[in-house]
């Protein structure tokens, strides 16, 4: 963590100095704003803790409830989502109040019995074989908890204005603030009371049965399985041996999926309610707790739990949908969004696979940059008809994968063929659950693969997979990804030639030009901002880091910030091994010997990867994504 750069700190340094609209920011909902969220659910949050990174934005986040979450529904966070809690300051706090997803086993029927179930493999969770973060169990509420701390602590000051719901909106073609909204006050001295408040643009978080969506004549399209299930939080005593650990749950009467909770005590059970009748009154989904408990003890035979609290349950039938499209423009029309969808407003699927809490996150990651971009008048705004052309094809993804691995649960014991089926697929195809495959397709920004071959490690439109290096001022092993924050930053990375620092090199030469007058770092940096503001320009030399001579590092890779003038030295890495790792990045990321610029775009997926003799195509890429200064 980095502060002081302003001057003196010393209380909390989570907490940044307020600024813009942070300051003196209004606690009553203004007649106008930059951006509206409807809902504080995952993407809503995330969005506000992005947003407030933007203080020249002003941002509003409405929520119908009159308070925090108090019990949140989903749980389960999946590695990348834990590697972007990294980039918004909190993933070592939530880590360790965690439950982390070690292994997970697999039970049947067994052949001597088939009454009874017995254990037929024991399987390594995937979350730490593919990526340095773990695959975790917390609930959603304090995840939302932890978004509301960076939204309130940054710049922005953004805080949620409780026991307000959306009633609708209109679009108007011209404006300032195009989009009117009509509200209502439905808690407090104002319940009832209805207004207008009309803002630039609308994020529609407002899950399944979102209004917002409704509002733009959007549509949900696809299907419901015919299968119920019940879940719930429980605690238990019992006798099954596998209680905390992650277990599926094969047997004669019923599937279960089980999942240990946070604290050491508390686990969630998805337990098989069979078939769901044709009902337009979905009268399964009244299933009184006491049935759902007798079912799961049916399954476990032998073993039995004695439920001594329940903390929450539901019955859910699962539903495969994906609205048409992710914003409000219609189909032919060149525009630029206006009102957006994000996470169930636009996909919703079953919550076994656990993705829904995690891509929701990520479509509010994708989108929150680009609106702040756009608004602070960094960027054009046909950017932001990038959000759906990237997130809508990942939903689809989701839906695909979602209704596989539902289908594999719910199978009947005469239907599996081999029983190491189910723990092979959720092996197999464990990069996606994980949330690393996601890979959105060339655009104005994600260059073409024309120089793929110099960085292979670091496929375009994939997030950038971190390595360890070595931090030349202080020689200690970090990951390279790690010092990225979500701070709306472009990160640029210059992996150096052969030659040392400061001698002739393609490096020099790159490390001159972009100093210069005509590279996108003066041309898209406003006037008196810090001179890594917009962009974060690193450096990752060959040699080892006490062979990398500071003195001679070129300046753009060392600036001064801040109103005291104050050297950045945390953006210059050696790769070569150390003492405290053996680790050589240009090896593990299979990144050329000649060098290498890779782009990253804020929300930390590679965008452009170029020889460092390429300024020119570095100059034309971001001429495409990016302003000058003052004109919007």
């Amino acid at each position: 963590m980095q502060f002081h750069h302003h001057g003196y700190v010393s209380g909390d340094p989570r907490v940044q100095e307020a600024a813009g609209t942070g300051v003196d920011r209004p606690t009553e909902l203004p007649d106008t704003t930059d951006v509206l969220l409807v809902g504080s659910g995952p993407a809503g949050m995330l969005l506000a803790a992005q947003l407030s990174q933007f203080p020249q934005v002003s941002t509003r986040i409405i929520e119908r409830r009159e308070g925090r979450l108090p019990l949140g529904q989903a749980d389960g966070i999946q590695p990348r989502s834990v590697e972007t809690f990294q980039a918004f300051g909190f993933a070592e706090r939530i880590v360790a109040e965690a439950y982390n997803i070690a292994y997970m086993n697999f039970w049947g029927p067994d052949p001597e019995n088939p009454q009874n179930i017995v254990r037929t493999a024991r399987t390594e969770d995937y979350g730490l074989k593919i990526s340095e973060f773990p695959h975790l169990i917390v609930n959603q509420a304090r995840v939302l908890d932890y978004f509301a701390e960076a939204a309130r602590n940054g710049p922005g000051r953004i805080v949620p204005d409780y026991g307000v719901e959306f009633v609708g909106l209109t679009v108007h073609d011209e404006g300032e603030h195009p989009v009117e909204v009509r509200l209502r006050h439905v808690a407090g001295d104002r319940q009832g009371e209805e207004r207008t408040v009309r803002a630039r643009y609308v994020v529609g978080c407002d899950g399944a049965r979102s209004g917002v969506r409704e509002a733009i004549g959007r549509r949900h399209t696809g299907q419901s399985a015919a299968h119920a299930w019940g879940v719930m939080d429980v605690l238990v005593n019992t006798d099954f041996p596998d209680w905390r650990t992650k277990c599926a749950i094969n047997a004669e009467a019923g599937n279960i999926l089980h999942i240990p909770r946070e604290g050491g005590y508390l686990s969630r059970m998805y337990i098989d309610l069979g078939e769901s009748p044709e009902d337009p009154d979905h009268a399964i989904r009244r299933t009184p707790i006491e049935d759902i408990i007798r079912r799961a003890n049916e399954i476990l035979h032998p073993y039995s739990i004695d439920v001594k609290e329940v903390a929450w349950h539901s019955v859910y039938e699962v539903g495969h949908r994906v609205t048409d499209k992710f914003d409000d423009v219609p189909e032919g029309s060149d525009r630029a969004p206006r009102v957006f969808l994000t996470g169930d407003a636009c996909h919703t699927h079953s919550a076994k696979a656990g993705q829904g809490m995690n891509v929701s996150m990520q479509d509010g990651f994708n989108l929150g940059w680009k609106l702040g971009h756009v608004l602070a008048g960094l960027s054009p705004a046909s950017l932001l008809a990038t959000y759906s052309a990237e997130r809508q094809p990942v939903a689809q993804e989701l839906i695909d994968f979602d209704r596989e691995w539902s289908s594999l649960m719910a199978r009947k014991p005469q239907d599996i063929s081999d029983p190491s089926e189910l723990a092979t697929f959720y092996l197999g195809t464990a990069e996606f659950p994980s949330g690393f495959m996601t890979q959105y397709a060339p655009s104005t920004l994600v260059a073409d693969t024309g120089h793929q071959e110099l960085a292979e490690g670091f496929p375009l439109g994939k997030r950038l997979k971190s390595a360890a290096v070595v931090r030349v001022c202080d020689g200690n092993a970090v990951h390279l990804g790690h010092h990225a924050r979500a701070d709306g930053r472009w990160r640029i990375y210059a992996f150096a030639d052969g030659p040392a620092a400061g001698e002739p090199s393609a490096l020099s030469d790159w490390a001159a030009w972009a100093a210069s007058p005509v590279s996108p770092v003066s041309r898209f940096t406003p006037q008196g901002a810090d001179p890594d503001a917009v962009f974060d320009v690193k450096v990752v030399f060959q040699q080892g880091y006490e062979d990398v001579d500071l003195g001679r590092v070129p300046a753009v890779f060392l600036p001064r910030s801040g109103p005291l003038g104050l050297t950045d030295w945390e953006k210059v890495f050696a790769a070569a091994p150390n003492a405290w790792t053996d680790t050589d990045i240009f090896v593990e990321r299979g990144l050329s010997r000649d060098g290498v610029v890779v782009v990253v775009r804020p929300d930390q997926y590679v965008s452009a990867i170029l020889p460092l003799t390429a300024t020119q195509e570095l100059g034309a890429y971001f001429e495409a994504n990016m302003l000058p200064p003052n004109r919007i």
